[in-house]
């Protein structure tokens, strides 16, 4: 009977209680407003449980259900968001009335208490995709003039030093003038990885050699050339200081690279001329290609010396000595560059057009990513040039929509894994993709398609 009575007693006092903080807390959420409440609420209600457990022991499972419920709480309101309260309930409720005698403090508006932003914390812009890639142009793709005219200069002096050096090392062999190119030279530089050309021409006498197009080959290749040897019956070999590198009648572009690649890693004082010029070369022997990595203390770049064929008088055509494989081992690659830099600006200029622009800004988006690196240059200049002939809008607030266009362009090639050549529809320029290639190309750009700002 008297237990009964004893929790009987403490059952009014728990209401009592109960009845204090329903009263502090109703007055509270008017005062502090509903995350205000929250916290006092659970304030008092662990004030509340220290008063039980003092005052009367709990069962073992009462004290566990008691705990989960306020973990529980403390998560729910950790996570809670604060949020300000209307301005009606956030102004305090005085219970007395104050006397007149007394002075009345004027009561602080919501825009008073607001503390004041300071000139360092400025709230971050929201900014859309043009902007955003415009800004990916001004910090990755625009080189500062000083920087192109430093490379300018330092590829000069090297296409003279080399100039020497083959005329020293093969006087027999009638070499042109070495001369330095690129997109550098024609305004068209997509950020400081890009190469600069230097073009090593051939001097072929005329009437002893001709052309011969690759799909006329047994190589069937129509991208590239054949270089024949002409009038042996009445110029015999020997005649041309060029018949030592015949390979079954053809110059065979393949053996004029081993000779260059050879004596330029080996034969060349690099680090002479380098200390001449004030910088560091030296010539990359892991690429099949003729690369010079030059090393300035305020540039870097690489040099790619290219040994070329001019065409005709009355055709603009080059041949590279490239490194192909297979039946077209010794056949000259098409240079398409020249006619794709001149396609694109004739077209430019007719509306004052951003397609070049486009074309720089895929570039550095390729190189920015591992995955794209293999779409080259030439590659993304294609898909360039099948969209820059469309009635739509090249202006520069239009960049955005004709980038995303690009990407959509060449996704649809991917899947179809053929990109034709805008000037030869034969030539396929992903015949050369393995098809895991074009499989984690194709993810990478149908992903940046989905959320464009994630290839900036």
């Amino acid at each position: 009977m008297a237990e009964f009575s004893q929790k009987q007693r403490k059952q009014r006092d728990s209401e009592g209680l109960s009845s204090v903080v329903d009263f502090l807390l109703a007055n509270a959420r008017l005062v502090l407003g509903v995350g205000g409440a929250a916290v006092l609420g659970i304030a008092t209600l662990a004030v509340k449980r220290l008063i039980d457990r003092a005052t009367s022991p709990r069962d073992e499972d009462d004290t566990k259900e008691d705990s989960w419920k306020e973990l529980s709480l403390l998560r729910a309101t950790s996570h809670q968001q604060p949020q300000p309260p209307p301005a009606a309930l956030s102004q305090p409720i005085s219970l007395v009335s104050p006397s007149p005698s007394a002075p009345v403090e004027p009561t602080p508006t919501p825009s008073q208490t607001t503390p004041t932003p300071q000139p360092g914390s400025l709230a971050p812009l929201c900014l859309t995709f043009q902007e955003k890639l415009l800004a990916f142009e001004r910090k990755h793709v625009i080189i500062p003039e000083a920087h192109v005219a430093l490379v300018k200069q330092l590829a000069g002096d090297i296409a003279l030093e080399l100039q020497a050096y083959l005329k020293s090392k093969f006087p027999e062999l009638p070499f042109g003038a070495l001369v330095p190119g690129g997109p550098l030279y024609d305004g068209l530089p997509a950020g400081a990885a890009e190469h600069v050309r230097l073009l090593a021409p051939l001097e072929l006498e005329p009437g002893l050699w001709s052309l011969v197009p690759g799909m006329d080959t047994v190589a069937r290749e129509p991208r590239c050339w054949a270089v024949r040897r002409t009038q042996l019956e009445f110029h015999p070999r020997g005649r041309s200081p060029w018949d030592r590198f015949l390979v079954g009648g053809y110059l065979s572009s393949r053996v004029l690279l081993e000779l260059l690649r050879k004596a330029l890693a080996a034969s060349v004082n690099w680090p002479a001329i380098g200390s001449l010029l004030g910088c560091l070369i030296r010539p990359n022997v892991a690429s099949e290609e003729l690369l010079l990595a030059v090393q300035h203390e305020c540039v870097e770049f690489t040099l790619a010396v290219l040994m070329v064929v001019p065409g005709a008088s009355t055709d603009d055509r080059l041949l590279l000595a490239w490194p192909l494989e297979g039946l077209a081992a010794n056949l000259w690659l098409q240079d398409l560059y020249p006619v794709e830099a001149a396609c694109l600006r004739a077209l430019d200029d007719q509306d004052a057009g951003t397609r070049r622009r486009l074309l720089l800004l895929l570039c550095g988006v390729c190189r920015c990513h591992p995955a794209l690196v293999r779409l080259g240059r030439s590659h993304l200049t294609q898909v360039v040039l099948h969209l820059g002939e469309e009635e739509v809008a090249w202006t520069e607030e239009a960049l955005g929509d004709r980038f995303l266009q690009a990407l959509e362009f060449l996704v649809c090639s991917l899947e179809q894994a053929s990109l034709p050549c805008h000037f030869n529809p034969s030539v396929n320029l992903l015949g050369s993709f393995r098809e895991e290639e074009i499989d984690d190309i194709g993810y990478m750009l149908y992903s940046g398609l989905q959320v464009p700002e994630s290839l900036l």
